[in-house]
């Protein structure tokens, strides 16, 4: 809903994936896995078809197995597969930043080993960041990596970790040094050769894929696991930040799009006192409203998008998309349930779903209040943090 602008091959992109969704994943998601774990197994045959559509591929080069496709259009198309279902999204948005930071910043030898796996669709990665007592402020980190000769010994705890029952390999920040800044780094981790426990937490809602605590108990891995330069982490992390914000903006946008169709759908089918329920003038206000409030989240996160693929720096505005598309989501999402009236709190319609996962939405990758901090910096140059 909502006109935008796309050049020929974008709208053919987009109008194929739809289809393919519409088709062979919408009946899967959101019938048969409902608020169900979705088995790796399943989840693995949906993601290797998803790339022949450019997702997870889109973000790699041509020269690296991918199709390289420019930032708004893998959010255009992101956009489609977060529609159908923000579970599905997850592992999208994981494993495509996991093969961007393994092309950009790992050496050769892991280049070539896991990178192909990725980009078409076999394998699963983790990034593994959070931890009990760490959220937004990288700068906590506890987890440690100590030296031991050619290896490093881990240990510590990560959490709120998507695609942890998954993964077949952890990106995992560790502690290197005592330096804030510059003692941390990046390790890869594979699940066979250098084991890490993994536990599943359950949620509200957004539980069709894995979100998961990670153990690290004196798991030894070789130095040349490093990924980019022994205390670049951080750097490397904040980089990423801008663009991941982006992409979690955007499931926020399509959770507020999908409740925003479910509403029109129900408000043109629903009668009441002698007409359908979007004839009536506060039925109709609040769908306007919703609608504008939907357009004017993804004008923000096309625009960051947008911004990234140009090279400009985007952190504010990477914040306000994200800001300001996950809190839409929640209200958007209530407007939908209030439409729908008793029926709305029902598992007979989708949007007591997408209410709950409008609740999750504003968390990941910095709360909203993060956000704001964020923006208020950029603004005045005074670090509120």
């Amino acid at each position: 809903m909502g006109h935008v602008f796309r050049t020929e091959e974008q709208q053919a992109a987009v109008d194929g994936l739809r289809r393919f969704l519409n088709a062979k994943i919408e009946p899967v998601v959101n019938k048969e896995y409902r608020d169900k774990f979705i088995p790796r197994e399943k989840m693995s045959a949906i993601m290797r078809e998803l790339t022949q559509f450019g997702l997870i591929s889109g973000v790699i080069s041509e020269a690296s197995g991918g199709t390289e496709i420019d930032w708004l259009t893998m959010i255009m198309l992101f956009e489609e597969v977060a529609t159908t279902s923000v579970d599905l999204s997850v592992p999208v948005v994981i494993n495509s930043f996991g093969a961007y930071m393994i092309e950009q910043l790992a050496p050769a030898h892991l280049r070539e080993r896991y990178l192909p796996g990725l980009v078409n669709g076999e394998l699963f990665c983790s990034i593994g960041i959070s931890e009990p007592d760490v959220g937004s402020n990288v700068l906590e980190i506890k987890t440690r990596a100590r030296r031991d000769g050619d290896h490093f010994i881990i240990n510590g705890e990560k959490t709120w970790i998507s695609n942890g029952s998954y993964s077949d390999f952890l990106i995992c920040t560790c502690r290197t040094g005592d330096d804030p800044r510059r003692g941390l780094t990046h390790f890869l981790l594979d699940r066979k050769e250098h084991p890490y426990e993994v536990r599943d937490i359950h949620k509200i809602a957004w539980n069709g894929q894995s979100t998961a605590q990670i153990f690290l108990s004196d798991v030894r891995v070789p130095a040349t696991n490093i990924i980019g330069n022994e205390g670049e982490a951080l750097k490397n992390t904040l980089s990423m930040f801008e663009r991941s914000r982006v992409f979690v903006a955007a499931q926020g946008l399509c959770i507020g799009r999908r409740a925003l169709e479910e509403a029109v759908r129900y408000a043109t089918g629903r009668r009441q006192h002698g007409k359908v329920i979007a004839g009536h003038q506060l039925i109709a206000a609040m769908l306007a409203e919703m609608a504008t409030n939907v357009d004017a989240a993804r004008m923000l996160v096309y625009r960051a998008a947008s911004m990234i693929e140009a090279g400009v720096p985007a952190e504010m505005e990477a914040a306000m998309a994200k800001y300001f598309a996950c809190e839409m989501a929640v209200t958007v999402a209530r407007q939908a349930v209030q439409i729908h009236g008793g029926n709305g709190v029902t598992k007979d319609f989708l949007v007591e779903k997408l209410a709950r996962e409008a609740i999750v939405v504003p968390i990941p990758e910095g709360t909203t209040q993060i956000q704001q901090l964020i923006i208020g910096r950029a603004l005045t140059g005074i670090n509120a943090f």
